[in-house]
């Protein structure tokens, strides 16, 4: 368990610290498809504005982690833009925002649950999503930006 981090809304002074999690082309396409690499605070900002909920995780002043809501239906809320800084990944911080994300979502807007999207490709997302319980409900065929077919994973998770 991770005692010592903390989880808030996102601050400007965030943004250049997030914009470094992707650090190629394949880990932005999976944060952002739509942003050019590298990301930049511009692209962030414009992308956090059409959301709700940006928030961070945070070890201290340190920001390791961020993701928000793009979009509430029908009693679920949709995770997306979900990035963990390199030197923070496999350390149960993505399993802390992720848990968080579905306290505001059923708190906040009475959600009953969360769903994500994951590309087929990315596969440390897809086991940090199958271990915290989410499963598949849809697939929707893409292009990557080789444009080249990727299958976007639809995954959901009852909340409590």
């Amino acid at each position: 368990m991770n005692t010592d981090l903390s989880f808030r809304p996102v601050r400007d002074d965030d943004l250049p610290a997030i914009c470094t999690f992707a650090r190629t082309p394949e880990e932005l396409y999976f944060l952002a498809p739509r942003a050019r690499f590298p990301l930049d605070v511009e692209q962030l900002a414009t992308s956090i504005a059409l959301r709700s909920d940006s928030s961070v995780v945070c070890r201290g002043e340190q920001v390791l982690a961020f993701a928000n809501i793009y979009k509430r239906e029908q009693g679920a809320c949709y995770v997306g833009n979900v990035a963990v800084s390199p030197q923070a990944r496999r350390q149960g911080v993505a399993r802390f925002l992720m848990q968080q994300m579905a306290r505001l979502a059923a708190e906040r807007y009475g959600a009953s649950e969360l769903r994500v999207s994951c590309f087929n490709s990315n596969t440390a997302g897809l086991l940090l999503y199958s271990r915290l319980g989410y499963t598949p409900f849809a697939l929707e065929e893409r292009l990557d930006s080789r444009q080249q077919p990727i299958v976007l994973i639809h995954l959901r998770l009852p909340l409590t």
